[in-house]
């Protein structure tokens, strides 16, 4: 019956609503006078009657206009509640008032009994009505617990409380001082107890409110909450925040930057102008994910011009726009010109460089995945090597000052045509700085980012969100890793330390990451289990498929030659070796004909001429083969 009353129409709803109104005042005066005589009242005279017909008719007329049956129940507020105490309390005014023209018997203690029944039934049913609304159509608040009691944990509490999604039940905090202590009306606890407390309150998920915190803390509360059988999010970051790109409730997943990332060491802001600062700058490759970040690092330095190539139509306009939108917060006056086109088109990028009068160029244009350009090493080479030539030659002729080549790892002793066609770009930059000119020529050899196009972290993502299998290629491989801003902070560092000798840089990665461990934590931190031999109730598992062709175990940073530090304890030089004497000219021109004419196997005697491969040692690189990791067949190795 409520059910139908409740979908009736409008009109018959504020009938209906009118007609309940007014027995319930009937019934308070009813309630008034029978507890005021200590019996069940029945014996109401003509004069009682008249009062009570006047007091009903008024007071309806008086909630009509408090505007109490144009509310809607569900959506109920303060102001509807304020109007039925108002319209009480008129109602018993004009009981009294009736009684005493009229001369009825009516007690003057009934008055205001009446006004009480009267405000209980009127609004109490109401507030009945509105609590059960809520309880059928608003879906209940999953239960949270925060980590952080902090100002930003407070912040998250009351943005949560007022939302329809969590529902906070404790803090978890560091700190002694604040364990034991009732904040925004929720405990906090101590850490070593939070294994009882996601039994008790049957929590799925931790939410960080340690914005603020330093990277290494973080990093060590992330791996102190992996073990526990819940999913992590966090807070957006202090700069989202500030900058009004996010708010304070709208929850990230954890990602594995921050379990990884190392705390940042305070840049060297005369290195970071020196390249940057009232200077035209060019970013070939605009668009990735290094030379992105590049720009937006750059932009904040305050150029006069800042030239995006990008050879992608549609990476160029995100990064156009992202730019844009940063000058307009910050209110940077920064010319933005991007220029759609390749590094492989000379003409091009020679104009560019002359008609901009480009002081700094970042070359970060590539191709970089490395199963993709083994199989088409022709394209490979002509971007990366030759596209590396082209973009140093017009930094060489038309008096550019600093150019850097963002250079890799797989550089180091290639054992894939991708790695050799970045080894080859090396060399064309120390080659270019043979000869004095104005310009300034280094390379800065890093790592895997965290997050880039081809990183296996977003693959790890997708995988575990469709739940699994998660795939490594083999339960050994390891990887350097950094965060994609830190190394776009080093490289400007870099450039602005190059003396021009054509030098190598070579940033810091730290510890090699084993990738199975990575896939681990990743599943872990999204809430759930793997599904192995010693837990076969998991939700993802992981298969081994094989290295892919052209990878290694292993990578390296340095070749037989060492490095030695500089000024900046994140930034390494690598020592320069010798190099095969070659005529850099004529060699572009062989290898420019050779991918015009397909020829693969000339591309690749050409990469072999200047750089010198490591033999493959692995025999999963070379030989077709059955293999079983850890019990499990997991297909051919090509």
């Amino acid at each position: 019956m409520l059910e139908t009353l409740l979908n009736a129409s409008r009109r018959t709803k504020r009938i209906l609503s009118v007609i309940a109104d007014s027995l319930f005042i009937l019934i308070a005066f009813w309630a008034a006078m029978s507890l005021r005589m200590d019996e069940v009242y029945l014996n109401f005279d003509a004069k009682q009657i008249g009062v009570l017909g006047v007091t009903i008719s008024v007071s309806i007329f008086f909630f009509v206009r408090l505007g109490l049956y144009r509310a809607v129940i569900r959506f109920m507020s303060n102001h509807a509640m304020m109007a039925v105490f108002i319209g009480a309390s008129f109602s018993g005014l004009v009981l009294a008032s009736m009684g005493f023209l009229v001369k009825a018997f009516i007690p003057r203690s009934v008055p205001f009994m009446y006004w009480c029944f009267v405000l209980l039934m009127v609004g109490g049913s109401r507030m009945l009505v509105r609590a059960y609304l809520h309880n059928k159509l608003v879906k209940p608040k999953e239960k949270v617990i925060i980590y952080g009691a902090g100002h930003a944990g407070v912040q998250l509490a009351i943005a949560l409380s007022q939302g329809s999604d969590y529902q906070p039940v404790l803090y978890v905090d560091d700190d002694k001082r604040k364990q034991g202590s009732i904040v925004q009306g929720l405990h906090v606890y101590p850490p070593t107890e939070l294994d009882e407390l996601i039994k008790d309150y049957k929590v799925k998920k931790v939410l960080l409110a340690i914005s603020d915190a330093p990277q290494s803390t973080k990093r060590l509360i992330l791996r102190f909450l992996e073990p526990f059988p819940v999913e992590v999010l966090k807070i957006p970051s202090f700069t989202d925040l500030i900058e009004g790109k996010s708010k304070i409730q709208e929850l990230r997943s954890v990602e594995i930057e921050d379990l990884l990332g190392r705390d940042c060491v305070e840049p060297d802001i005369e290195l970071m102008l020196s390249c940057a600062q009232h200077k035209n700058v060019m970013v070939t490759g605009a668009g990735g994910s290094i030379g992105s970040e590049l720009c937006r690092q750059l932009i904040r330095l305050s150029p006069t011009k800042l030239v995006l190539l990008e050879q992608s139509e549609f990476a160029l306009y995100e990064i156009t726009k992202a730019l844009s939108d940063i000058c307009t917060l910050r209110r940077l006056k920064v010319d933005l010109i991007p220029v759609l086109g390749s590094v492989t088109n000379k003409d091009l990028i020679g104009s560019v460089v002359a008609n901009y009068s480009i002081h700094t160029l970042y070359h970060a244009a590539a191709y970089k995945h490395v199963p993709i350009v083994e199989r088409n090493s022709i394209e490979g080479a002509k971007n990366n090597v030759l596209g590396t030539y082209y973009a140093a030659l017009a930094a060489k002729t038309y008096g550019v000052e600093k150019f850097v080549l963002i250079s890799t790892d797989k550089a180091v002793k290639p054992v894939n045509v991708m790695g050799q066609t970045k080894r080859a770009a090396e060399i064309i930059v120390r080659k270019m700085a043979e000869k004095p000119s104005k310009t300034t020529f280094c390379s800065v050899r890093f790592g895997n980012v965290l997050g880039s196009s081809g990183s296996v972290v977003p693959l790890f993502r997708d995988q575990i969100k469709k739940g699994g299998p998660v795939t490594v290629t083999h339960p050994d491989v390891t990887r350097f890793f950094m965060t994609i801003p830190e190394a776009a902070q080093l490289v400007i560092q870099a450039g602005g330390m190059a003396e021009g000798d054509g030098e190598v840089f070579v940033l810091d990665m730290g510890t090699p990451i084993k990738i199975k461990d990575l896939a681990y934590k990743m599943v872990h931190l999204m809430g759930l289990d793997v599904k192995d031999d010693a837990n076969p109730d998991g939700n993802i598992e992981i298969v081994y498929t094989g290295l892919r062709q052209g990878e290694k175990l292993h990578e390296q940073l340095f070749d037989e030659e060492d490095g030695f530090g500089t000024s900046h304890s994140r930034i390494w030089r690598a020592r320069q070796t010798k190099m095969r004497d070659f005529n850099m000219e004529s060699y572009a021109a062989a290898l420019l004909k050779a991918c015009e004419a397909q020829l693969e196997e000339s591309v690749k005697k050409l990469l072999n001429q200047i750089v010198d491969s490591d033999t493959v040692q692995d025999q999963a690189y070379k030989s077709v083969a059955l293999t079983q990791y850890q019990g499990n067949v997991v297909g051919l190795v090509k």
